[in-house]
């Protein structure tokens, strides 16, 4: 079994920051990609950032310069950093991994359980 689980969200106002983290846990054998999405209400999520195993990044044109991801590969953790927030970066943010069990061959795609980022204007 493999679980992701997020915290770091929270209501903050315009202009400020917050750090969203993601620690995966469970029977891991390796895990390639991580990374973020979010979903506004009455919207479809969307991809926020990603990061592989080897440090390389991609970011959504929306939040490039403002957002940062990284990871602790030793703590199997992702982090986001989000500075200069925005109303519309209001979202259930989720944390997204790439996982390869112990004993299995393949990746799959594990999420978390979101966790609620309020921006106030």
């Amino acid at each position: 079994q493999v679980q992701l689980v997020e915290s770091g969200g929270g209501l903050v106002q315009a202009g400020g920051s917050l750090r969203l983290s993601c620690a995966a846990s469970g029977s891991i054998g390796s895990i390639h990609a991580m990374g973020w999405y979010r979903q506004a209400p009455g919207k479809q999520r969307e991809f926020v950032a990603v990061i592989t195993n080897g440090g390389r990044t991609k970011y959504a044109d929306s939040v490039k310069g403002r957002f940062t991801i990284s990871r602790d590969n030793a703590k199997n953790t992702v982090y986001l950093q989000m500075n200069s927030l925005k109303p519309e970066d209001t979202a259930v943010y989720y944390c997204n991994a790439e996982i390869r069990r112990i004993a299995y061959i393949t990746y799959r795609d594990y999420w978390g359980q979101g966790t609620q980022v309020t921006v106030s204007s």
